[in-house]
C-alpha cells in the first residue's frame, strides 16, 4: 500500500528521528490541549480573588492559596450537594441499566415482531433537540400517568426521564449481536429461560459495554444542568451544578472556582480509572468476529 511516506524511508536514521520527532511534539500539544485547562482551574482556585481577575492573567499564581478548597468545602456545604448528586448520578444509573439492558437484549436475541420499528422509533429520539422534549417530560412528572403522583423535588423526577436512554440501548444490542446465538440455544436446551439466560450468560460476557454505559449514564447525570434545575426548587435538594449556579453571583470567585474543580474531580477520576473499559466497550461489537 503507497503512502505518503515509504516504509524504507521510515527505516533510515533519518526516518526514525522524524517520525519520533513529530509523533512527539503531536503527543505534547494533544497532552497540553487536555491538561491545560484542568491545570488552569486548579492553579486559579489557589490565586487570590484580586489576581485571579487582573489582566493579563498569570500562569502561576503569586501567592498560592491552597486553603481556597477547605474553604469552599465547608461554605457551599459541599458534602450535603455532593451526597445529593450522587443519589441522583446513582439511580440513574442503576434505572437506566434496570431498562436499557433487558431492552437490548430483547431487540438482539428474543427478536419480537416490529423489533426493528421499535428500535427504528427510539433512535428517531435522538435527532429531537433536549430543549424540545423539556416541556412535556416536565408535564408528565408532575402528574404521573395512572399514579397521579407529582414528582418535584424528588430524585426519581431524574430517574424515570433517564431510563429509557436509546444511544445506551443502541449501543447494548449492538454488543448483544456480536454474541453466538449457540450461546443461547445451549442455554434454551438447558431450561433456561429468557431472564436467567441474560442474567447467567449475557451479563457475564457482557462488561465491557456495561461499564461503557455505566460511565456514560453517571457522567450525564452529574453534569446534567437545566432538568435539575427545574425539578428541584428546593435548595436543599438540588445538585452539584446547580447549586454551584445559584451561588456564583454571591460567592468569592476563587472560592467559586475551587467548588467547581472539586465538583469535577469524581468524574476525571472515573474516566482515568475506566478508560480502557470505555474504549474496550467502544470498540467492542464494531467489527464482527
Amino acid at each position: 500500500m503507497r503512502t505518503l511516506v515509504s516504509p524504507g524511508a521510515l527505516r533510515s536514521p533519518g526516518g526514525k528521528i522524524g517520525y519520533a520527532v513529530i509523533f512527539g511534539c503531536t503527543l505534547l500539544l494533544f497532552v497540553i490541549a487536555f491538561l491545560f485547562p484542568l491545570y488552569w482551574a486548579v492553579t486559579g482556585a489557589m490565586k487570590s480573588p484580586q489576581e485571579l481577575v487582573q489582566t493579563p492573567a498569570t500562569f502561576i499564581p503569586n501567592e498560592w492559596h491552597p486553603e481556597t478548597f477547605a474553604d469552599a468545602w465547608d461554605q457551599l456545604s459541599l458534602g450535603k450537594y455532593f451526597l445529593n448528586t450522587v443519589i441522583v448520578a446513582g439511580g440513574a444509573w442503576l434505572a437506566q441499566l434496570a431498562i436499557d439492558v433487558p431492552a437490548a437484549f430483547a431487540l438482539s436475541k428474543l427478536r419480537p415482531k416490529f423489533g426493528n420499528v421499535v428500535l427504528g422509533l427510539m433512535l428517531v429520539t435522538l435527532m429531537l433537540p433536549a430543549a424540545a422534549l423539556l416541556v412535556p417530560t416536565y408535564v408528565t412528572i408532575t402528574d404521573l400517568p395512572l399514579l397521579h403522583v407529582n414528582l418535584v423535588n424528588s430524585p426519581a423526577a431524574v430517574w424515570l426521564p433517564a431510563a429509557a436512554n436509546a444511544f445506551n440501548i443502541y449501543l447494548l444490542k449492538r454488543f448483544f449481536d456480536q454474541i453466538p446465538d449457540e450461546l443461547i440455544e445451549a442455554a434454551r436446551l438447558d431450561g433456561a429461560g429468557p431472564v436467567r439466560t441474560l442474567w447467567r450468560i449475557i451479563l457475564p460476557i457482557s462488561r465491557p459495554i456495561l461499564a461503557v454505559v455505566s460511565i456514560l449514564a453517571v457522567v450525564a447525570a452529574w453534569k446534567d444542568f437545566i432538568w435539575p434545575l427545574l425539578v428541584f426548587p428546593d435548595t436543599g435538594k438540588q445538585t452539584l451544578s446547580v447549586m454551584l449556579q445559584r451561588v456564583a453571583i454571591d460567592m468569592p470567585l476563587n472560592v467559586l472556582v475551587a467548588g467547581m474543580v472539586l465538583a469535577g474531580l469524581p468524574m476525571v477520576a472515573l474516566f482515568l480509572a475506566f478508560q480502557r473499559h470505555i474504549l474496550a466497550g467502544l470498540t467492542a461489537g464494531s467489527v464482527k468476529g
